[in-house]
């Protein structure tokens, strides 16, 4: 499938993966539509961007929140053909902790908008795709989802985090194989380390430390590296059913 010409939604788009994401669809010819829940930095995106371009505040927890954000998006450009899920969350905490038990309200806020979110999205918007028009392959979708490397060699602190990406990676095959009557493909990226705003705030030092980490190339990943894999994705028919690992070889340490 080509960029050039097909909607894309994006989840977690105001920033991020997702922001790098949804620049380089426009950039080569897409129509792109936000699904953030940070109202502020999804209009001043959207509103740099032009009219290909606009914005859905929108809870991928929440069923009707979704719904209206898909809703939106085939009102304002008749179709949509590509799904990208960047939205999550990454709180740290360990399961039995100085104060006591990790609150279950916060490990299921984790998995909430991770892995529940992700499929929330995914069967709102397949329901969209499959009313598309075929391509001479018979592709009329495609969907893809953002694991964490985390969802194999989770750290100490990262219980929700791992087992929510661990779902994520769990569930791109047999929902792939499930879309492959309707003509959609599902992949998803398990990036390593980036420069999100997840890590922005750490010292330099804490930076420089996780930069040595990393087997080669000795950084993190830049997020226009991560939307140049969406890209490939989108337009190789052939990736279908699979998680691919953006990590520079890292394997993380327990801690």
């Amino acid at each position: 499938m080509e960029v050039k010409d097909c909607v894309t939604v994006v989840t977690g788009g105001a920033s991020g993966l997702g922001e790098a994401t949804v620049r380089d669809m426009l950039k080569h010819g897409g129509k792109v539509v936000i699904f953030d829940f940070d109202e502020k930095r999804g209009k001043e995106v959207s509103s740099e961007l032009g009219d290909s371009v606009i914005f859905c505040k929108t809870d991928v927890t929440d069923e009707k929140s979704v719904q209206a954000a898909v809703d939106k998006t085939l009102e304002a450009f008749g179709a949509l053909h590509i799904a990208v899920n960047c939205a999550g969350v990454g709180t740290p905490a360990k399961v039995l902790g100085k104060d006591g038990p990790v609150p279950i309200d916060s490990f299921n806020k984790v998995v909430q908008i991770n892995l529940i979110g992700t499929v929330n999205v995914i069967r709102l918007a397949a329901e969209k795709m499959v009313k598309n028009t075929p391509n001479e392959d018979g592709e009329k979708g495609v969907v893809i989802n953002t694991a964490s490397a985390a969802a194999f060699e989770g750290q100490i602190g990262q219980a929700a985090y791992s087992a929510s990406k661990a779902g994520v990676v769990g569930m791109t095959l047999p929902i792939a194989r499930e879309f492959a009557d309707y003509g959609i493909r599902v992949m998803t990226i398990a990036p390593g380390l980036f420069e999100t705003p997840m890590l922005a705030g750490l010292p330099e030092k804490a930076k420089e430390a996780l930069n040595k980490m990393m087997p080669f190339p000795k950084r993190l990943g830049k997020p226009f590296e991560f939307a140049l894999l969406v890209r490939q994705i989108v337009e190789n028919p052939m990736l279908n059913g699979s998680v691919i690992r953006l990590d520079a070889a890292l394997r993380m340490a327990a801690k």
